[in-house]
């Protein structure tokens, strides 16, 4: 495969993984599908939902490496040595974005979801994130592969699942991005050295009989 091909292939990859980045990261504002935790100013969502780890880095930060990428596999004005230069640098932007979402989405995974915990024997609840305080025996151990855990917290309903889903989604296209765009490093520097293979085949000329 030649690297404008292989360019085109790239930019194509990034962009349902960058949206796929930004409608998680979303949805995360809405914890049991509704809005009341947004209208509280972020009180009761994680700091790693307010990171926008999905929106920021594995959205905005690769969509645009992914519209540059993919143009420098086409003919044109990008599709030459320069474009491919300069996609080097695009696509080390989209490797950024991308190492910034696995970061935030690792936290929020192994940091769990803020969540209105009952104390036992009391009636006593405490918004806090339990599988993160040293207060609680729950963060003695990984809750992630322990689904018993779960039922600690109380409100939003499910929102251990959603954080787990959501996050989990975010984490694994970013991985993907992180795993493309480094091609692109790649391809992009034996672009600059050997060109974009989108030169134009003239037909060569026709021999006319006489």
């Amino acid at each position: 495969m030649c690297t404008g091909k292989c360019s085109r292939v790239v930019g194509i990859g990034l962009w349902p993984l960058a949206l796929i980045c930004i409608v998680c990261n979303l949805l995360l504002f809405f914890p049991n599908w509704d809005t009341q935790y947004l209208r509280d100013k972020g009180s009761t969502l994680t700091p790693e939902v307010l990171y926008l780890g999905g929106l920021v880095g594995g959205g905005a930060m690769n969509l645009i490496p992914a519209i540059y990428i993919q143009a420098t596999g086409r003919k044109g004005c990008c599709g030459n040595r320069c474009g491919m230069f300069l996609s080097i640098f695009f696509a080390l932007v989209g490797v950024a974005g991308a190492v910034y979402a696995v970061s935030i989405s690792t936290l929020g995974l192994v940091h769990g979801p803020l969540c209105q915990l009952q104390h036992p024997n009391s009636s006593f609840t405490q918004w806090l994130q339990p599988f993160r305080s040293t207060d609680y025996d729950l963060s003695e151990q990984s809750y992630l592969f322990n689904t018993s855990m779960w039922d600690a917290c109380v409100n939003p309903p499910g929102v251990v699942q959603f954080n787990v889903i959501l996050f989990s989604l975010v984490l694994g296209a970013a991985l993907l991005e992180l795993l493309l765009c480094g091609v692109q490093v790649l391809n992009g520097f034996f672009g600059c050295l050997c060109g974009t293979c989108n030169k134009s085949r003239a037909g060569s000329p026709k021999q006319t009989a006489n």
